[in-house]
């Protein structure tokens, strides 16, 4: 598991789990305790994956402080 910054300045914890041909990718928001998962390719960029999975958790907070 790794601590990244979002965006916006927040702390999100990511941790990518291989599957076979598949990578499942978890970031959590360390304040709220907020945390999505996204599917992608085992062999795309580590990168991309991480942006995917920050994306979704973006879009999941706007959602709940309906921003």
């Amino acid at each position: 598991m790794e601590r990244t910054r979002a965006g916006d300045g927040r702390e999100v914890l990511i941790e990518i789990t291989v599957l076979g041909t598949y990578a499942k990718v978890t970031a959590i928001d360390s304040a709220s305790g907020t945390e999505v998962s996204v599917m992608g390719p085992a062999n795309a960029p580590r990168a991309t994956l991480q942006a995917t999975a920050l994306k979704k958790l973006d879009f999941v907070m706007r959602k709940k402080t309906g921003a």
